[in-house]
C-alpha cells in the first residue's frame, strides 16, 4: 500500500501524532510519503522518522500574547500559492491519502478524486461533542479547512460516538515525577510575561520550553529550546504541566498522570472547545488568563488524573493494512474497551459510520 500522508505543521501536536503513525507504518512495511505545511522549513526538528519528506507553505495562524491575530493571519496567508500547490501536487499515484488536518493534500485529493482519510483531533468535531459555539464563521472554517471522505476523529472521551482515543507517542522515559517540578509549554504566550509569573511562585521549579528566550537557569526557572528528547525527559520528571489547550500534549499528560492547567489560545475555537471538554470531564483545570496567583492556586489545590489509553497508532495502521476488515464503530469500541477507566461505550448514536470507507449525546461519566 502506497500512502501520501499530509501533516499540519502549526504547533507540534500533529507532528507528534504523525511520528507514532510513521513508526507503525514502517513496522508493517507501508510505503509512505510525508508532506508538511504550516511553518517555515527550518523550524522543523527531529524529523528523521519521516524520511525524505516535503514541505509547503500551506495555511496557518498567527498568535500574539496568547491571542489569535486574525488580521495578521489573513495577511500572512498566500492563497494564490496555496491554490498553485494544490493544483501541482499529484495524489493519483497513491492508494490512499491521509491528512492530519493538512489542507494541501486534502484539497488535492478531493480535486483529483483520490480517497482521503482525515485522521486527528479536529475530525472529532464532526460529531455532537463539547464545543465552543460563539464563533460560527470559525466553526465553518474548521469543518472545511482540510476535508476528507472518511473522518477518524480522536478525543479524550467518545461521547457516545465512533471517536478514537488519543494517539499517544509512547516514550521509554517513565520516571517517578517530582512534585515540585512543573513543565511549561506556552508557545503562543509572551514568554517574558510567563517568566515573570513563574518567578513569583518560588516554591516550585519550572522547566520552560520556548524559542524566544536564551536557554539557561533564571532563579527557579530553567529555559530549554525546542527539542523532543529533552521535552519528553522533562515531561516524565514533572508532576504538573502548564500549557495551552491543544490536544496532544494534554493527552500525553493524562496518559502519564500529570496535573494539568490549560489556557486556550484566545480566538482559537478548537482550544476553547478542548477547555470546555476538559472541565466537563474533570480531567484538568483551565483558565482564560494567567498570572502568578492563578498558577500558585492551581499547584496547591488541583488533583492528578490518569487515563491509560491503548496503542491507537498500531490499531489504526493494522485496520488500514487489513482493508478496513471491521467497521469504524467497531474499531473505536474495541479501543475504548481497552481503556478501563472510561465508561459508557455506546455508538448507536451514529450508525451511518458503521460501514467501510468508500474507496474512489450525553456526556458519559469518567472515573479516574
Amino acid at each position: 500500500m502506497k500512502i501520501l500522508y499530509g501533516v499540519q505543521g502549526t504547533g507540534n501536536g500533529h507532528i507528534t501524532r504523525a511520528r507514532a503513525m510513521a513508526e507503525e507504518m514502517h513496522r508493517v512495511g507501508m510505503e509512505v510519503d510525508f508532506v508538511f505545511s504550516g511553518r517555515s522549513p527550518q523550524d522543523y526538528f527531529d524529523m528523521s522518522v519521516f524520511g525524505e519528506y516535503r514541505t509547503f507553505q500551506g495555511l496557518s495562524f498567527v498568535a500574539r500574547n496568547g491571542q489569535l491575530d486574525l488580521y495578521a493571519t489573513v495577511k500572512k496567508a498566500n492563497f494564490r500559492r496555496f491554490y498553485q500547490d494544490v493544483r501541482a501536487l499529484n495524489t493519483r499515484g497513491y492508494d490512499l491519502v491521509i491528512t492530519d488536518y493538512e489542507p494541501i493534500v486534502s484539497w488535492a485529493a478531493k480535486r483529483q478524486g483520490v480517497p482521503c482519510i482525515g485522521f486527528g483531533h479536529q475530525y472529532a468535531f464532526a460529531y455532537d461533542i463539547p464545543r465552543y459555539k460563539k464563533n460560527l464563521i470559525a466553526q465553518w472554517v474548521m469543518s472545511h479547512f482540510a476535508p476528507a471522505v472518511t473522518q477518524l476523529g480522536a478525543h479524550w472521551h467518545h461521547f457516545g460516538h465512533p471517536i478514537l482515543p488519543p494517539l499517544i507517542h509512547s516514550s521509554s522515559l517513565v520516571n517517578a515525577p517530582d512534585a515540585s517540578s512543573v513543565l511549561v509549554y506556552l508557545p503562543f504566550e509572551n514568554s517574558e510575561a510567563v517568566l515573570e509569573w513563574l518567578e513569583a511562585v518560588p516554591d516550585y521549579r519550572f522547566r520552560v520550553h520556548c524559542k524566544d528566550i536564551e536557554p539557561g537557569v533564571y532563579d527557579n526557572i530553567e529555559v530549554f529550546p525546542f527539542d523532543r528528547e529533552i521535552f519528553q525527559k522533562n515531561l516524565s520528571e514533572c508532576e504538573s504541566v502548564l500549557c495551552n489547550a491543544g490536544f496532544e500534549l494534554n493527552s500525553e499528560a493524562l496518559q502519564l498522570g500529570r496535573r494539568i492547567l490549560a489556557k486556550p489560545l484566545q480566538g482559537q475555537i478548537e482550544q476553547h472547545s478542548n477547555a470546555i471538554a476538559m472541565e466537563k470531564l474533570g480531567i484538568g483545570s483551565t483558565t482564560n488568563k494567567l498570572n502568578d496567583t492563578i498558577i500558585a492556586n492551581w499547584l496547591e489545590t488541583s488533583r492528578v488524573v490518569q487515563i491509560t489509553y491503548p496503542n491507537v497508532a498500531a490499531a489504526v495502521v493494522d485496520w488500514l493494512q487489513s482493508g478496513y476488515d471491521v467497521s469504524l464503530a467497531d474499531l473505536c469500541k474495541s479501543l475504548w474497551q481497552q481503556t478501563p477507566n472510561v465508561r459508557g461505550i455506546d455508538f448507536s448514536l451514529a450508525p451511518s459510520l458503521a460501514s467501510k470507507p468508500a474507496k474512489s449525546g450525553p456526556i458519559k461519566s469518567l472515573t479516574a
